[in-house]
């Protein structure tokens, strides 16, 4: 027996189809809230003026934060792009987890292969300095 579970995101305002999920922090608390386009676009632009003249919290540890991938649907779009290529390309992926380097290096390339090709094409020219015998 097959079984599919989906998960839908609820925007946290008016309660119809969220796109993603944001993620804050305010008075040393972290929060997230699920929102569509619209509105998170809405808290962007409201929270700009003063991310603008904020300045980034020291973490105080001495060791250097990692920040966490965020999931939106946005980086899931593309990685199903890149899978999609992929595979039309003859890389071997699979259709979860981490996506090899060496694929998402050929996908960035993508577009630069007739320029690398043309440049191995053309040979490189030598100048060709004729010794002179001073005698």
């Amino acid at each position: 027996m097959a079984r599919v579970e989906s998960v839908s995101l609820i925007d946290d305002l008016d309660g119809g189809k969220a796109d993603e999920i944001v993620r804050f922090s305010l008075d040393g608390r972290d929060l997230e809230i699920d929102l569509n386009e619209k509105h998170a676009s809405e808290l962007r632009d409201a929270l700009a003026p003063f991310i603008g003249a904020a300045r980034r919290a020291s973490t105080g540890s001495g060791r250097p934060s990692y920040a966490r991938a965020a999931s939106t649907l946005e980086n899931r779009q593309q990685n199903q792009a890149i899978r999609a290529w992929a595979t039309d390309n003859g890389f071997g992926v699979s259709a979860r987890g981490r996506i090899p380097a060496e694929v998402l290096q050929a996908y960035a390339d993508r577009n630069n292969a007739p320029a690398a090709v043309e440049a191995e094409a053309k040979p490189k020219r030598r100048s060709s300095k004729k010794k002179t015998d001073a005698a």
